[in-house]
């Protein structure tokens, strides 16, 4: 409450005494540093004369909606990015409107016609965050050319973002309503309130009990659990950023702890869940993937920001921001579990990927709220999107068939229930994944929520390739099941090799038979037992007014080449499975090569254990469904007693590294066994040799708390 009273008095000065009062001299930097950014974006000329010419005497726009204050309608913040325009065209310096009467009179129109109705929309948000950001906006660039009687109404209105409002809730949101309320300070000229402000924007910054950010520094906005990293956790990094360059080398400064942690999240969470850490995953999106231009390339000022404000982690910053310009690119490769959002990242060189599972932890997807986010019923069963240059995906969602969504096993209806039926909490706790930062494997108990299928499924990701295996799938529907390999936009031409015989094949669909690869845009598909598959190159149509009814999607129907690649497992499969190797960066050539070549071993693909052998890499990495025995070599076995994930890495006979991970998150330690003598000086890993069985006998100390399903890694003498 002591805000509300606190902004109370705040609102009575301004209204009463307002006249641009004195500030401190950090507050009037902070004032000219924000005024001087806000003032940074083009005029749009032939923009600000068609504004000026087209108003109407009531102080409206044609075209906008006024009535419709729904939650999919409000083309009011048209109207009000119109008014920030005009404020930014009649005070930029070299804006040939600058001080331009015209432009001036007509900001006042639309303004005080604003202010004459207060328009309150149903969707909390804009009344919020949405219409007091605007305010603010053009308050502080027109400052005192605004009257006394404009600003005693407007501050009442950019005031709804205050830390008492209902959507200030520990999350991204509340960051972005602080930030509001701070520039409205600003604004205010009140040093007191704009000090407690920052505190509470810094305090922000932390390892979340709830939602927030999270201490696998993923993020998560509700309660749900449900992966949230590039939405809100986008503008909860962007908005801390902001005020982390404003106030640096002032007093209100933030401290290294606070901008180490907000960097560290930034570059191992958002730009891990990003291709090259420059255009956004598909799969770690929302019912955001149902907007327009949602997986453009992210721009550089984030990153410049936490550069102005911190040296820490430079290298590293300064590589994004080349990448970002198109000057580079990332070159590390690096594979991340984000165990309490259950979402694995993989970043080579060449390509990115990743996969997208749910638990009994946690929620399968967003809600789509808003009208938005339609269709997507089956976006997190087991999605594996795959990426070399980061526009395979970008605006397919119009068209795309949301019951083949790249990596799932999903049974085929003839529609997809209602919206209300999308989120659902996950029936499984046997999810998760094993990594040594590098390579890895994920792990999905999979069980449908809207359908009765079930299958294990798993990924093991390597460095050059990585392999896909699917078994115990079943399902009683009575439906056509499938497992879909990926769904992307057509570009060029498609090549098979059926048998002995690589061919172009036609635009069209197909069913083809005794397949040992497909090649498509430079992405390779290897089948090491020859398969049947159905492929589609050809176009496909839809309107995004379908996935996303909000009232300014358009309703047109429009067409797109996809590429899409599935296998069938038939109506009601009983224990059907699946297995195939995704190669990156490849040409027939190498495809070719590829299916000569005995690298990769698929050991298991059983219900009990899902094994796979890189003997290039002399890595192993294992899911055990239960307890098992595994033969990492002709001299080297491993046997573990409980469910749980293993990578193994050998050089010659002996064990140069040990990875585990707990997919259920229930167990303190994993116990196992190889016929390897091993020693190692760290603390969390014990073990025996046995004499008489020859085996040496591990126990793996797990991490616990927040940080369960974190996988351990050993290094071994």
């Amino acid at each position: 409450m002591k805000f509300i009273f606190k902004l109370i008095v705040a609102i009575f000065v301004a209204c009463v005494f307002y006249s641009g009062y004195a500030a401190g001299p950090d507050l009037e930097i902070l004032r000219k540093k924000v005024i001087s950014e806000l003032l940074q974006p083009e005029v749009d000329n032939s923009k600000i004369k068609s504004l000026v010419a087209t108003i109407s005497p009531d102080g409206t726009w044609p075209g906008i909606n006024y009535i419709d204050v729904s939650r999919t309608g409000f083309q009011h913040g048209e109207h009000l990015a119109n008014i920030t325009s005009l404020s930014r065209a009649y005070k930029k310096p070299g804006s040939p409107f600058k001080g331009n009467r015209k432009v001036k009179e007509t900001m006042y129109l639309a303004l005080n016609y604003w202010l004459a109705n207060d328009f309150i929309c149903d969707n909390w948000w804009w009344n919020q965050i949405g219409t007091p950001d605007q305010f603010v906006r053009f308050m502080l660039v027109m400052d005192n050319d605004l009257t006394k009687e404009q600003v005693s109404r407007c501050i009442p209105i950019a005031t709804r973002a205050n830390l008492n409002a209902s959507g200030a809730r520990p999350s991204g949101d509340r960051i972005k309503i602080a930030g509001i309320l701070a520039k409205n300070a600003l604004f205010q000229r009140n040093d007191s309130l704009f000090d407690e402000v920052i505190k509470v924007i810094e305090g922000e910054i932390k390892v979340a009990t709830g939602p927030g950010l999270q201490a696998d520094l993923s993020f998560q906005h509700r309660p749900d659990k449900v992966i949230s990293t590039l939405s809100y956790g986008t503008g909860f990094a962007d908005a801390f950023a902001e005020w982390a360059a404003f106030v640096a080398g002032t007093k209100y400064s933030f401290s290294e702890k606070s901008l180490s942690l907000l960097t560290d999240y930034y570059l191992d969470g958002i730009c891990q869940s990003m291709v090259y850490g420059k255009y956004p995953d598909p799969g770690a999106k929302n019912r955001d993937m149902t907007r327009q231009g949602c997986l453009q390339a992210y721009g550089t000022e984030t990153p410049e920001r936490l550069l102005n404000a911190s040296s820490y982690r430079k290298p590293e910053l300064e590589n994004i921001i080349r990448t970002r310009k198109g000057e580079g690119r990332d070159e590390l490769s690096k594979a991340r579990f984000f165990w309490a959002s259950e979402y694995f990242s993989i970043q080579r060189p060449g390509y990115f990927t990743s996969v997208r599972m749910f638990s009994s932890r946690n929620h399968n997807m967003e809600m789509p709220y808003n009208g938005e986010g339609l269709l997507n019923h089956h976006y997190a069963d087991g999605s594996n999107f795959i990426s070399r240059t980061g526009e395979e995906y970008y605006d397919i969602s119009p068209v795309f068939d949301w019951q083949k969504i790249p990596g799932t096993t999903i049974v085929q209806k003839t529609g997809l229930p209602p919206e209300t039926e999308i989120q659902k909490e996950g029936l499984t706790e046997f999810v998760g994944a094993v990594t040594d930062g590098v390579c890895g494997a994920a792990s999905f108990d999979f069980r449908g929520l809207l359908d009765p299928v079930v299958a294990r499924k798993a990924w093991f990701f390597f460095d050059k390739e990585y392999v896909c295996l699917g078994t115990g799938i079943s399902s009683s529907a009575g439906l056509p099941v499938v497992t879909t390999i990926n769904q992307c936009l057509l570009k060029g031409d498609v090549l098979a090799m059926n048998g002995n015989k690589v061919s172009s094949v036609s635009k069209g669909e197909h069913e083809l038979d005794n397949v040992k690869w497909v090649l498509h845009d430079g992405v390779g598909y290897l089948f090491p037992e020859p398969a049947n598959l159905n492929l589609s190159n050809q176009a496909q149509a839809g309107s995004w007014f379908r996935i996303n009814r909000q009232s300014d999607s358009p309703k047109e129907d429009i067409s797109l080449d996809v590429f899409k690649l599935w296998i069938e497992h038939g109506n009601k499969p009983v224990n059907a499975g699946y297995q195939y190797i995704v190669i990156p960066s490849a040409d027939a050539d190498a495809m070719e090569a590829a299916a000569n070549r005995k690298d990769i071993e698929i050991l298991y693909n059983t219900s009990d254990i899902q094994a796979v052998r890189h003997a290039g890499l002399k890595m192993t990495q294992a899911v055990f469904h239960r307890a098992g025995k595994l033969e990492l070599s002709k001299n080297v076995k491993l046997t573990m007693d409980s469910p749980g994930l293993v990578m193994v890495v050998l050089d010659g006979s002996a064990i140069k590294s040990i990875s585990v991970a707990d997919p259920s998150r229930k167990l303190g330690k994993i116990h196992l066994s190889v016929s390897s003598r091993v020693e190692t000086s760290e603390a969390n890993f014990r073990s025996l040799w046995n004499d008489k069985e020859r085996m040496s006998e591990i126990t793996i100390d797990l991490p616990q708390g927040a940080y369960a399903g974190q996988s351990v890694t050993v290094d071994l003498k």
